[in-house]
Order: structure tokens, then C-alpha cells, then sequence
């Protein structure tokens, strides 16, 4: 059975997603100077709003176009095709409605019916962003497991945070943010709570330095005794239990992320393959480097990657969205898309020599951004030493 209802907004997915593309192309010519400012990509947002593409996963009878992740998946992809940065952002705001859309049309949900009108209305009627805040300095990502030193102190109706939170995507755009904290109780509760950026007690600490992925302004946020209302939290249960992750939620991250990077490598094969069809070297008499068995040999190598790309994630896509996804699926196309992007990307430079590492190429920043693919959480390593024990166990 699908997870998502049918109805007359699936109509409008296509031009969405044609929207997307449109607008990818048009991020494009912007994306090389964000990489160098590291600016937060404001203006692409606006678009992104004026496009009704915030609200794209966001319930139909609240005013969005109940997409799934197939949908979202292209219109990522499109985005990310033109400025990867914009496209991460983007996705993170997509994963949190995806969970609260789940949340509303299940009965087991974990967020409160008073958050979810809330946010769904702000991004239906304006540029309200949304994301979580996890990584600590010590703790790392939660995904290896321990708790996090933010804390949430229990004071009349409202809940006080303080700690500091890294790695946090896109937060000088972000409205509101989803911050992983423990109660600081006799036996401490763990669980989501969501703290306005504007809200008293929030300031956002610019580290964010990267090689690559410059313009998502992944900064740090620090928390001091930032209020918000008791009711604010999302999925409070013993800390015993450590995170909970839940299946459909991890796939909508790891489909999204992977699309981003799938993205960065296809605009990379596409700046290739012009650029091998243009170069015509005089000891080749006038043919292109294009007409070389070894040149061809090894694009179609890259197409080899960023076929079984689009296979994975289009398949993988569809079937969560019908419900019959198998929940280790997504773990296998996190760490295969990611590792194909990467290959493909390096692939193009090598074959592009020195113009592939020019600044003036778009190849280069290319190559930087996709190899920040590799350093989204749960690694390779852990994602592939869950799949060994599983395949253990079944014996």
C-alpha cells in the first residue's frame, strides 16, 4: 500500500520539478562566487519560496504539494545540478517535513499537532526554513552512539538549553532549529526540541571553513539558556533508549544527501563532455580528444557510475514511497551513489588534466564538493559493518 495519499496535486509535481531545473541552471551562474564568499545562499531561497518548492513534501490540506521522496529526490538533484550548497540546505528542510508528515498521518506520530501547524503554515505562507542540530564537539554525531552535553532544564512551563551544536546546515537562513538535547531529570529524557534562531540564548558562531560546500553555512550554534515552551519537543523518551532513528525518516536523509553529491557529479560529467568535445590538440589533426578510444573508454566509465546512480535512487524512491522500501536499502545507496559521484568526479579530472584543477573551470569546485559527500554521518565503515553483523546474524 502507498504511503502517500493520491491526489489532484501530483498533477503539478512535473512543473515542479521542471522549476527545479530551471532553477538549478540559474543557481549555476552564482554558485562560484558563493563557494568563494561562503555566503549563505539568501536569494536562492527566495526563489525557492516564490517557486513553491518549500512546501513541496508539506500535506496538500495544508497547502503543499504532498510530494514524496521520488518527487523530492529530482527536484534535490536539479538543485543541487546548479549549487550543490543550496541543495543541502534544501534537503535538510525537506527530511524534517517529511517526518512531520509521517507524524500526521500515523497514529504512533511523535510531534505534537500544535508544531506541525505551526510550522507547515509558516512555510506555506513565507521563507521558513527548518533543521536539526545534532553534532556536538564531544559526542561527535549521535549516530556512533552516546548523548548529547546540551541540556534541557525543566523551568515552570518552559524548557531552558544550553550547549553547542555543530555542523549546523544552513543556519543564518534557518527559522527554526531541531536541536537534540537530554533533560537534565533524575532519569534524564532525550528528545528534539524546537528552538526559534531568533529566540533569546541563540547565537550562531561562524567556524564553517571548508574545502568544499562552501555556501551552506554550516556554522555553529551556541545555546544559553534559550526558552522555549514545555509543549515544544518532539519524541521525549528515557535517554536509556539513546536516539531513536526512525527507518523512513533515515531513508528521506540518506536519499536526499546522496542526491546532492549525484548532482555535483553530474554537472562535473557534463562540463567533461563538452570540454572533450571542444579540445582538439594539434597532434590529433584536428580531431577532438573526444574522438580518442581511451578518452571514450573511460566517459563511459562515468556514465557506468551515474547510471547505476539514477537506477538506485529513482528505485529506491519509488518503492518508499509505496511502501515496500526494505529499510536497509537506503544505507546501500548512501554509500554507493556517494562513493560513484566521487569516482565519476575524479574520473573527469583526471581525464581534464591540469584544466580539471584550473580555478577558472568549474571542474575544480566540483571535485571539492563532492568529496564533502563522504563526511555525512553514518560513515561508510559503520554503515558497512551494520550490513556484515545483519548478514551474520541471518545465518
Amino acid at each position: 500500500m502507498s504511503t502517500l495519499p493520491h491526489d489532484r496535486h501530483a498533477a503539478a509535481h512535473p512543473t515542479l520539478i521542471a522549476r527545479a531545473a530551471e532553477l538549478g541552471r540559474q543557481f549555476a551562474a552564482g554558485a562560484a562566487e558563493h563557494d568563494r564568499s561562503g555566503a549563505p545562499p539568501a536569494a536562492q531561497f527566495d526563489a525557492l519560496q516564490a517557486a513553491g518548492l518549500l512546501r513541496l513534501n508539506i500535506a496538500a490540506d495544508r497547502g503543499g504539494y504532498n510530494a514524496g521522496l521520488s518527487v523530492a529526490r529530482a527536484v534535490v538533484g536539479a538543485i543541487a545540478y546548479g549549487d550543490p550548497s543550496v541543495a543541502l540546505i534544501l534537503s535538510m528542510h525537506y527530511c524534517q517535513h517529511a517526518a512531520i508528515a509521517k507524524s500526521e498521518r500515523t497514529d504512533a506520530g511523535d510531534w505534537p499537532a500544535h508544531l506541525i501547524a505551526r510550522l507547515t503554515r509558516e512555510s506555506v505562507e513565507g521563507l521558513a526554513l527548518i533543521n536539526a542540530a545534532q553534532v556536538e564537539p564531544a559526542l561527535g554525531s549521535p549516530s556512533y552512539g552516546g548523548l548529547p552535553d546540551t541540556i534541557a532544564r525543566r523551568s515552570g512551563d518552559q524548557w531552558r538549553l544550553s550547549g553547542r551544536k555543530i555542523y549546523v546546515t544552513g543556519v543564518p537562513l534557518l527559522s527554526w532549529i531541531n536541536v537534540l538535547a537530554r533533560t537534565d531529570e533524575d532519569e534524564p529524557r532525550l528528545g528534539h526540541f524546537l528552538v526559534p534562531r531568533e529566540a533569546p540564548g541563540v547565537r550562531i558562531v561562524e567556524t564553517w571553513d571548508p574545502v568544499g560546500m562552501r555556501a551552506t553555512a554550516s556554522h555553529d550554534v551556541l545555546l544559553v539558556d534559550a526558552a522555549i515552551p514545555a509543549a515544544d519537543v518532539v519524541a521525549l523518551k528515557p535517554a536509556s533508549l539513546g536516539v531513536q532513528r526512525d527507518p523512513y525518516s533515515t531513508a528521506w536523509y540518506f536519499s536526499l544527501v546522496s542526491a546532492v553529491y549525484d548532482g555535483v557529479a553530474r554537472a562535473a560529467r557534463d562540463w567533461l563532455v563538452e570540454f572533450l568535445n571542444q579540445r582538439r590538440p594539434s597532434a590529433l589533426g584536428g580531431d577532438s580528444l573526444a574522438s580518442l578510444p581511451t578518452v571514450q573508454d573511460a566517459v563511459g566509465r562515468i556514465e557506468v557510475l551515474l547510471a547505476t546512480n539514477d537506477w538506485l535512487l529513482r528505485s529506491h524512491a519509488q518503492a518508499l514511497d509505496a511502501g515496500t522500501a526494505p529499510d536497509s536499502l537506503a544505507a546501500t545507496v548512501k554509500h554507493v551513489v556517494i562513493d560513484n559521484a566521487v569516482a565519476a568526479v575524479e574520473l573527469a579530472i583526471e581525464l581534464a588534466g591540469n584544466h580539471g584543477i584550473a580555478r577558472r573551470n568549474p571542474l575544480e569546485r566540483h571535485h571539492r564538493d563532492v568529496l564533502c559527500g563522504r563526511i555525512h554521518a553514518p560513515s561508510n565503515s559503520l554503515l558497512r559493518g551494520n550490513a556484515g553483523r545483519a548478514a551474520l546474524r541471518s545465518v
